[in-house]
């Protein structure tokens, strides 16, 4: 037997208990009741006290905490200290003060929630002693080892902006403006990508029933956007049965005469296609994964045997995943030769473009991605060569309806044929990150975004001929997009390198200085570069290869800053015994 008490308290302010006697001569004639199973109805109302443990009303200075008039002299004030910390960090020249790991954690060892509300003077100084000093400093121009960068100055402010508007774009109601903002944004990178004329973007930018793209919280979550959309499309309705969205991923193979359902795409997929292959309920195991050419790209020779391959064996193709600049070496595969194959084989053809996508702003250097305009779907990381903070990604679909596979309803919030962003996305609520998309096309616009491109690539190949020129360097392939694999190789193994005539045990050895290079110069704080570890199978070689990785995307960084980082690097390798 179940018993449930409501409560009706009009509008009467306070808490307040019930009556112990009166609940204890309430429970004796449920326990006495002839029939246990029937449902009691109060003729009564019940005997409320107040209580005594009734919350007192809260001081001043919580409720100012959410008061603009009255807080906003402090705000002023904090905001002026705020200011302070920022321009302390961004102007320090060292990645970060050389210091062990767990000196970072060791601030953090106690965990406890302060009972009493810290003063925020108090609690900004322990952040700059605490964590600011200690952070990355990823806008350094010797920071070149991974895809974060410096930001244009205005990002900053407009974060205040938009944490002080804390639009939510699940929803119209609380998204008013932001949602056709956003849509013109998804507008604007659909246009980019797909190129289709002014009638078609007068047609669906705007229009509940299409969708150009969704904003995500960064890559991850828009491939595995993508490729929700192609499961659902491939696998949907048919006839009497309901689709995958439905019934589930089993009973839709079955459905469908299939064994297994697969993702196919190079070995250098990203890894947020792993993920998304275990949400999606096909297994990393059905990350089909072809060889590579001699640049790091998806032969397509092997690809299309693979394709005969899984068609022949009863495996369901969700998608084809073509990669615009790889995060390891900044490969782009031959999107062309891999749409052509899509369609031969009807497969939905996605092409993860989070690094490479904005390559498209160069007019110089577009035809690099030539093909991607055929693929299905595309995804961009905004906090990559967009220059936005993090947590901006984009999942663009070339036709406006293909996004309806994934739509979810809720009438208390996301209602039929609304303009609610929230019908077709993975995420509810999140932050209006159309924000930084925005305003990256508007105050830096086509030129700016293009020329952000062409210096990066331009010191890109500067590097790679200045590793080129010194004995001691080997560059390990030729840089395609603004990130750049290479080593130091040790004065004894250097003739044995040009001539490709290594054996496994003298790679191991290269690859273990190339280690300790890496890690000491990590430690020291003066410059970054990172590292990877590289397939055999690409260089003919008996061991993996340790490399090097620059990665070119930062405007402040010179030709005289690269100079510094290979002479840092020379010189610890120097000080190495292979």
């Amino acid at each position: 037997m179940g018993l449930a008490v409501g409560l009706d308290t009009g509008n009467v302010l306070g808490s307040f208990r019930i009556s112990q006697d009166w609940l204890l001569g309430f429970v004796s004639s449920i326990i006495s009741a002839p029939n246990g199973n029937e449902d009691f109805k109060l003729s009564e109302p019940l005997p409320l006290q107040p209580s005594t443990l009734s919350v007192s009303t809260p001081p001043a200075e919580w409720t100012s905490l959410f008061d603009t008039a009255s807080s906003a002299e402090a705000e002023r004030r904090l905001d002026a200290l705020v200011g302070e910390v920022v321009r302390g960090f961004l102007d320090q020249r060292a990645i970060h003060p050389p210091q062990p790991p767990e000196a970072q954690s060791a601030p953090f060892g106690a965990v406890a929630i302060p009972v009493s509300p810290q003063d925020p003077d108090r609690y900004l100084d322990e952040l700059r002693e605490r964590v600011v000093k200690h952070s990355t400093q990823v806008s350094s121009p010797h920071f070149v080892g991974h895809m974060t960068t410096a930001l244009p100055y205005f990002m900053r402010s407009l974060s205040r902006l938009l944490v002080a508007m804390n639009q939510n774009p699940v929803k119209v109601e609380t998204a008013d403006a932001v949602t056709p903002l956003e849509r013109h944004v998804l507008g604007a990178f659909h246009r980019l990508v797909y190129a289709q004329d002014d009638r078609f973007y007068a047609r669906h930018a705007q229009a509940a029933e299409s969708t150009l793209g969704m904003v995500a919280s960064g890559g991850t979550v828009a491939n595995l956007t993508a490729l929700w959309v192609a499961r659902n499309r491939r696998l949907g309705p048919d006839g009497d049965f309901s689709g995958v969205l439905a019934a589930g991923l089993p009973a839709a193979l079955r459905h469908y005469g299939f064994e297994e359902a697969v993702v196919v795409g190079s070995t250098l997929m990203h890894y947020s296609l792993e993920k998304a292959a275990d949400v999606l309920g096909i297994g990393r195991a059905n990350l089909v994964k072809v060889e590579l050419d001699s640049r790091h790209r998806i032969r397509t020779d092997r690809l299309r045997e693979t394709l005969v391959r899984l068609r022949e064996r009863k495996r369901c193709v969700l998608a084809l995943v073509g990669i615009a600049g790889t995060t390891d070496s900044g490969a782009v595969d031959p999107l062309d030769e891999m749409a052509d194959l899509a369609r031969e084989h009807g497969i939905h053809f996605h092409v993860d473009a989070a690094w490479g996508g904005p390559t498209l702003f160069s007019e110089r250097h577009a035809r690099l991605l030539r093909g991607i305009e055929r693929s299905d779907s595309a995804t961009f990381d905004g906090h990559k060569q967009l220059y936005c903070p993090m947590g901006v990604g984009l999942a663009l679909f070339r036709d406006p309806g293909a996004a309806a596979t994934i739509e979810a309803r809720a009438e208390y919030i996301i209602r039929t044929n609304s303009l609610d962003l929230g019908r077709r996305a993975l995420e509810g609520s999140r932050p209006a990150m159309a924000l930084y998309l925005h305003a990256a096309l508007h105050l830096l616009g086509r030129q700016g975004l293009g020329w952000l491109i062409d210096e990066g690539l331009r010191k890109t190949r500067h590097f790679a001929e200045r590793i080129k020129a010194r004995p001691e360097f080997e560059l390990l392939c030729d840089p395609q997009l603004d990130v750049l694999l290479y080593r130091y190789v040790p004065k004894p193994f250097r003739a044995g390198a040009r001539q490709g005539a290594l054996d496994a045990a003298q790679q191991n050895a290269i690859g273990e200085v190339n280690r300790r290079i890496q890690e000491r110069q990590t430690r020291a704080g003066r410059s970054f570069i990172s590292r990877t570890s590289l397939d055999p199978a690409r260089f003919g070689t008996a061991a993996p290869i340790v490399a090097l990785r620059a990665v070119l995307a930062n405007p402040l960084t010179t030709e005289v800053d690269l100079d510094a980082v290979l002479d840092e690097q020379a010189a610890l390798g120097a000080a190495e015994r292979a």
